[in-house]
């Protein structure tokens, strides 16, 4: 049986890799930041990260958003009117987790659609969901992708299938890519990871992608397409109340993890993998999927809440309700996995005691 260390002597948070700490480098980075207003369009630090993401992602302009939620809603009212739809996935972040921004602002109907265990949108299904030209319907404008979903990578081919068939009925695309960079460390497997994102990225119009999660920085994230998408970004950002001032301290920071965390997130995987591996065999544990940093792993018998709590306990935090959503990231390392996997032993060591009858967690935020 493997001897866990005394309760609060470890913190290893799992829940998401929205919880990293910005490094002393990056820290740093922002304190010598050069700064002006963006507003007036003249933060040095701002515009220099906004050039560089649109010309890594191979597009004409970027626009620096405060959260990825605003940057996808700029991108939905960017690229629909009021009365317009959007087809997306039925578990999509944009759909699911962003508060219902596109119906409640623009007036803008999503148009939830069933993906698969990898969360593609079969393309018959998005096919038949385009609408006729008709004034009995919302007017089909935008397909939405999300790469990488629950930390899957979608594959080069139906990337290109999904974004041709909308192309060919008259769709723009947008991508949610909040873990774009994940996603091109697992399609680079060892070559260049820059290219590998820029090659996803040319599938379409408009790419959100975050800074603030595996990247590492505090805040922020990027809307990058055409000028003219971008020039309506900009627009509705300021009706958004997203226009921020001196936004270079954490621009820079941006730009410190584009320089410096990118390539570490193959770092983030293997820790995944190494996690994935341990759980695998643990009586009552069934490995959902572990691509990339994301790991899932449903609980038998309705005991998910009482792992969750007996892990809070041994310094360990996840989130989950059926099963256990655990994710990688900067901020944690070997040892803090080969504690965790120490912990959930433990616990499915442990004699069932009424269904270990402990209030549900609050839901997984992504």
């Amino acid at each position: 049986m493997s001897t866990l260390l005394p309760a609060g002597s470890r913190r290893v948070d799992l829940r998401s890799d929205t919880v990293t700490q910005p490094t002393p480098a990056m820290r740093q980075a922002m304190l010598t930041a050069p700064l002006g207003d963006d507003v007036y369009g003249d933060d040095p630090s701002v515009n220099a990260l906004q050039e560089r993401i649109a010309s890594l992602l191979g597009f004409e302009a970027a626009l620096w958003m405060p959260t990825g939620t605003q940057s996808n809603l700029c991108a939905l009212l960017a690229h629909c009117q009021r009365g317009d739809e959007y087809l997306v996935g039925q578990l999509a972040h944009t759909y699911r987790y962003e508060g219902g921004g596109a119906a409640v602002l623009g007036s803008i109907q999503p148009q939830p659609l069933t993906q698969n265990a990898s969360g593609e949108i079969a393309l018959a299904d998005m096919a038949a969901a385009i609408k006729p030209d008709d004034p009995h319907f919302a007017r089909t404008r935008l397909l939405c992708l999300e790469n990488t979903w629950n930390g899957q990578p979608m594959s080069a081919s139906y990337l290109a299938q999904a974004t041709g068939l909308a192309r060919a009925q008259g769709l723009a695309t947008h991508l949610d890519g909040a873990r774009l960079f994940n996603a091109a460390v697992a399609a680079a497997d060892g070559g260049s990871v820059a290219a590998a994102a820029r090659q996803i990225a040319s599938h379409f119009d408009s790419v959100s992608v975050c800074f603030s999660k595996g990247l590492g920085a505090p805040a922020g994230s990027a809307l990058c397409g055409s000028r003219a998408l971008i020039g309506q970004a900009l627009r509705w950002r300021k009706m958004l109340g997203g226009g921020m001032r001196q936004a270079g301290l954490l621009a820079a920071a941006a730009q410190h993890a584009l320089d410096h965390h990118v390539d570490r997130l193959a770092e983030d995987h293997a820790l995944a993998r190494r996690l994935a591996s341990g759980l695998t065999g643990i009586p009552g544990l069934t490995l959902r999927s572990a691509q990339t940093n994301i790991v899932f792993v449903d609980v038998a018998d309705g005991r998910g809440p009482a792992l969750l709590a007996f892990l809070k306990q041994h310094g360990v935090l996840a989130t989950g309700m059926i099963g256990l959503r655990l994710v990688t990231h900067l901020d944690v390392d070997a040892a803090g996995i080969d504690h965790a996997l120490a912990c959930i032993r433990q616990f499915f060591q442990q004699p069932v005691v009424g269904l270990d009858a402990v209030a549900p967690p609050p839901p997984a935020v992504y």
